[in-house]
Formats: structure tokens, C-alpha cells, sequence
């Protein structure tokens, strides 16, 4: 087994306490009475797998719900995709997801890395396929049908759905120009005289990268000179030599003092040294703090003309964009667009060109796209008519009709959808008029038996789809399973025995009542106890040794089955 589901884990959810699940690698089978509570794993699954949690899932309040499921995947591909996920797998393949709740919040990790539920979903999706009876329904969903046809011939069809895609995308970006030029002359000429005006108006105003940041630093700096020169004057007044008192007229004293002994000790001498560069750095300080007020000495002119510049900046940043960049990018569009418009006839030529190109390999690339979709729906629809087959469809014929859209979509140009005819005789219908719930379960088993060929998905769960099978149809639908189980790894929630005696590995899920609580056990059944079970399936309340001896016989005819 590539790929499979090592172990699930529950506790606390819904009726279970505690419970853990190791399927086998091929096929297990779960089964119990109505009302047992086979739906919970189903759920456990899903809420493992990062689907919304049902209300009130932890029953006791103050106790932690816990879901965990261990993967083993040694799938190089698949491991790429995870990894692509953020998610890095162990050395031996493991991937371990589990979710906590606790007081309504979740915790979700991936091998002990918190993620989100939509990562939690992406994961698993690539991990496990889980088909339910509501499921079964998608077949009676005509758009879901393309879909599975898309999955089947993946390798071939994505690349072609990629090429449809972008085309479609090159055309419709043309086509909105197209919409948006698209006005009478009146308008047109309005709208040109009005970009003419904005255009002259920014280009006059002439602002330069960075220049509204000067003119605002400089406007800044004359409006608040006042303040800026006193505390000048009051620094350079300290530090000067204009008083007795200031630094500079001190350190010149204290100078003279020191020259005269600096010959008498080299100590005094390293120190007079020091004081003359700091003299000398206060006399360039306050040379550089003088010029610098007296740049303050600004007339009203010079303030009149930068607080006008930063008018008209401001004015212009206001009406065309929050930066001179923008102002600046509005500009060229306007340009454009103008020029457009000058040229109008001229330019809606050249565009409706562009779109009929552009749509001509739209088309193009549509009409390859369902070619191979054709392709693949003939290898599709032979597989899923042998699967047929297999399943007790004694007649069957399974095709697909591929109709044509009236315009292209990023999908393509196909409408197709399933035919079947399970009669001899009986014309080929849509698969959505099958109303037959029991043909519709053996229809979806198909289906899935082929796509799981064509993916790498290694656990494929099955909840209850032999609803409404009995008979050779129901055993039919036991071998399927079994013979998909060799390549993948196959769960099944069922009820009937044929599908039960083909399991390698069978859970049994039972109600009892444990201190006025109802609680549900799930147990691993040895195979005596298995054949029992399938005696109930087979019997109901009543098991006689009759039913017992065909239970045995039904578990040994599965074993003999399972070898071919």
C-alpha cells in the first residue's frame, strides 16, 4: 500500500469515550445496528479531516474532544504536494493530523504544527476520498460531470484547461477595454477636452520627484525661524565669546593658565593639548551655529513664493494622487488614454483586431481542450461500463454527450454530461434521470473504482453506499471493493454481510448504557466473532446454526474470492 490510514483515534466525541481504529492495509468493514452509532466515524473523519464542527461534538462540559488521524504515505509525489502545503513529513512518511476541541475553539495540528482548517482540509484531501450517500447525489448533478471527466484525464486535460483559461482571460481583459471606449462622439469629445485640461494642469504645475517633501521641509523651517533662531542665539550666546562668561572666552583662559605650566610636567602637557582641539571644535561649532541663523533671515517674498509652490503642490496632489508618483502615473495614463481618443477610429480598429485574434485563439485552444476531453471520455466511459459490469449491470451501455456552449468559458466550450441504458433496447438516457437509488450506489462504485486508478489518493472511504443492494447485486458490490482494496486502502461502513466477509480487518460498533450514559464502543472483531456479526447481518435477531453455517461459508467463499 502506497498510501493508507495507520490509525484513527477518538475520545469524547459524541457518544464515544474512547476508541481507536487501525484499518488494514487492503479492507476493513464496520458495521453494527441501527442506531449504533456508525455515523460517528464518519464524522470523526470529517471533523479529523477539518470540516465544521457539529454543535454540542464534545458532550461533557470541561472535557477536551480529540480526533487524530496517522497517515504512512511513501509516495514521493504526494509527499512534494504536501511539502508544497508547508507541511514536512517525517523521515519514515507520517502525517500525523489531529484536532483538539476545547470550550468550542479547535486546535488543529500537522505533525505538531498549528495550521489552519482550510490547510487541515487541503492536506487530507490528498490522503483520503471519502464517499457518503449524499455524496452519490453529485451523479445526479449535470455540472458535476465534466468535473469527474477533468479528474479522470487530469494529466492530459489540465495543461489544455490552463492554455483555455488564460486566453479566456487575454480576450475578456480586451473585450472590457473595448466596453469602456465604447461612447458617441459627444462623450468622447467631452471626455477628451477634459483630459486636456488635467493633462495642461499637472504639467504646468511641473512637481518633481521629492520636491513636495522640500518645499514642506522649507515652508516648515520659515514658519517656525522665529523660535528656531532664539534657541540658536541662546546656544551660540553660551558657547561663544561675546560674554565674559561664555565657554569660549573660559577654555581661552583657562588655556593661558595651562600654557605656562605645560612645560613643567609632559602629563600638563597631553592635557593642554586635549583642551586646544576642543577649543577649536567650539570654534567651529559656533562658526557653523552663525551662518546657520543667519540662513534664518528669510524677507516676506521668499516665504510668499515656497508657501504659493506648496499651494499649488498640495493642489495638485489633492485632484491627482496622494504622492507625486501618483500624480505623475495619473499623468501618463491621461496621456493615453488622450491619445486614444485623438485617435479614436483608428485605435478601435487596431483593438477589434486584437479581440478577434485574441478570441480566434481562444477558441482554438477550446476546441483542443474538447477533443481531449472527448478522448478521455472514451476511455473513461469503457472503464466505467466494465466496472458495470463487474457490478451486475447485465446489459448496460455508459457513454457521454458532449454538447456546445453558445460562447467559451474559462472552462472551455463543452456542456457534456453521463448516458446510461441498463436494459437491452432501452435508448441511452442522462444519468441524472436515474432514479434507482440502489443503481445510483453501483453507478457512483464505478466511478470511483476508476478514478481511484488514475489518482493517488490511498484510503477511500465508503459510508454505507450499498444502500438499497441485495442479492448478486450486493455481492457484486463486495467483490468490487475487495478488488479496488488491492491497490488502495478501503474502508467501509456497511450493513451487508457480503461486503463484511470480504474485509480483512472488522469493526464492530455497539450501544450500552455505563452509568446512566449511553455510550458507543467500536471493537476489533476476531474472525469467530466476525462470522457472528455476519450471521446477524445475515439473520437479524435470530441467528439459528443455519445462519451461522452460512455465514461461514459466505467468510470462506470470500477468502477463496480474495485469491483470484
Amino acid at each position: 500500500m502506497v498510501n493508507m490510514l495507520e490509525e484513527l483515534e477518538l475520545r469524547d466525541l459524541g457518544p464515544i469515550d474512547s476508541a481507536t481504529i487501525t484499518p488494514a492495509p487492503s479492507m476493513t468493514a464496520i458495521t453494527g445496528e441501527t442506531g449504533a452509532g456508525k455515523s460517528i466515524i464518519m464524522g470523526a473523519l470529517k471533523i479529523g479531516m477539518g470540516d465544521k464542527l457539529p454543535k454540542d461534538i464534545v458532550r461533557e462540559a470541561g472535557k477536551e474532544g480529540f480526533c487524530q488521524l496517522l497517515f504512512l504515505v511513501d509516495d514521493e509525489s504526494v509527499l512534494e504536494q504536501i511539502r508544497q502545503l508547508g507541511v514536512e513529513p517525517t523521515e519514515d512518511g507520517e502525517i500525523l493530523i489531529t484536532r483538539r476541541i476545547v470550550n468550542s475553539r479547535t486546535i488543529n495540528t500537522i505533525n505538531d504544527m498549528a495550521v489552519t482548517a482550510a490547510r487541515l482540509r487541503e492536506v487530507s484531501a490528498l490522503l483520503i476520498d471519502m464517499h457518503t450517500q449524499h455524496q452519490q447525489q453529485t451523479l445526479l448533478k449535470k455540472n458535476e460531470h465534466m468535473k469527474l471527466l477533468d479528474k479522470f484525464g487530469r494529466a492530459a486535460i489540465e495543461p489544455l484547461k490552463r492554455e483555455v483559461a488564460q486566453r479566456h482571460a487575454d480576450y475578456t481583459e480586451l473585450v472590457d477595454q473595448m466596453d469602456k471606449l465604447s461612447m458617441d462622439e459627444a462623450e468622447r469629445s467631452r471626455r477628451a477636452e477634459f483630459l486636456k485640461y488635467q493633462i495642461a494642469e499637472i504639467e504646468s504645475a511641473n512637481v518633481k520627484a521629492g520636491e513636495d517633501e522640500d518645499i514642506e521641509h522649507q515652508y516648515n523651517k520659515m514658519v517656525n525661524s522665529r523660535d528656531i533662531v532664539a534657541a540658536a542665539s541662546e546656544v551660540y550666546s553660551v558657547t561663544g565669546y561675546e560674554n565674559q562668561s561664555s565657554a569660549g572666552n573660559e577654555i581661552g583662559r583657562v588655556l593661558v593658565n595651562l600654557k605656562g605650566i605645560k612645560e613643567l610636567d609632559d602629563e600638563i602637557d597631553g592635557l593642554y593639548s586635549q583642551l586646544e582641539n576642543i577649543d577649536a571644535l567650539l570654534n567651529d561649532f559656533n562658526v557653523e551655529l552663525s551662518n546657520y541663523m543667519q540662513s534664518m533671515n528669510f524677507d516676506d517674498s521668499e516665504f510668499r513664493e515656497v508657501e504659493s509652490r506648496l499651494d499649488v503642490i498640495n493642489d495638485i496632489k489633492g485632484k491627482y494622487g496622494s504622492t507625486v508618483d501618483e500624480v505623475n502615473r495619473y499623468l501618463e495614463e491621461s496621456k493615453a488614454e488622450y491619445e486614444k481618443l485623438s485617435e479614436y477610429d483608428e485605435y478601435i480598429a487596431e483593438l477589434s483586431g486584437k479581440i478577434n485574434k485574441a478570441k480566434k485563439l481562444m477558441i482554438d485552444a477550446a476546441d483542443k481542450l474538447s477533443a481531449e476531453r472527448k478522448k478521455q471520455a472514451k476511455l473513461m466511459c469503457k472503464e466505467i461500463k466494465t466496472a458495470l459490469s463487474d457490478l451486475s449491470f447485465m446489459q448496460v451501455d455508459f457513454d457521454m454527450v458532449f454538447d456546445r456552449l453558445s460562447e467559451c468559458t474559462a472552462n472551455g466550450i463543452d456542456d457534456c454530461y453521463f448516458v446510461i441504458s441498463t436494459n437491452v433496447g432501452e435508448k441511452l438516457r442522462p444519468l441524472y434521470d436515474v432514479a434507482s437509488g440502489g443503481e445510483l450506489s453501483r453507478i457512483m462504485l464505478a466511478v470511483k473504482s476508476c478514478m481511484a486508478a488514475e489518482d493517488n489518493i490511498g484510503t477511500l472511504v465508503f459510508d454505507e453506499i450499498d444502500v438499497g443492494i441485495s442479492g448478486r447485486a450486493a455481492q457484486a458490490v463486495a467483490e468490487k471493493m475487495a478488488l479496488i482494496s488491492r491497490k488502495h486502502q478501503v474502508i467501509s461502513i456497511t450493513h451487508l454481510p457480503q461486503i463484511a466477509a470480504m474485509a480483512d480487518s472488522h469493526y464492530l460498533i455497539e450501544k450500552s448504557a455505563d452509568e446512566g450514559k449511553t455510550v458507543t464502543k467500536i471493537v476489533r472483531l476476531s474472525e469467530a466473532e466476525s462470522i457472528t456479526e455476519i450471521a446477524r447481518l445475515l439473520g437479524g435477531a435470530s441467528i439459528t446454526d443455519a445462519v451461522m453455517s452460512n455465514a461461514l461459508e459466505m467468510k470462506q467463499m470470500a477468502e477463496k474470492t480474495k485469491k483470484y
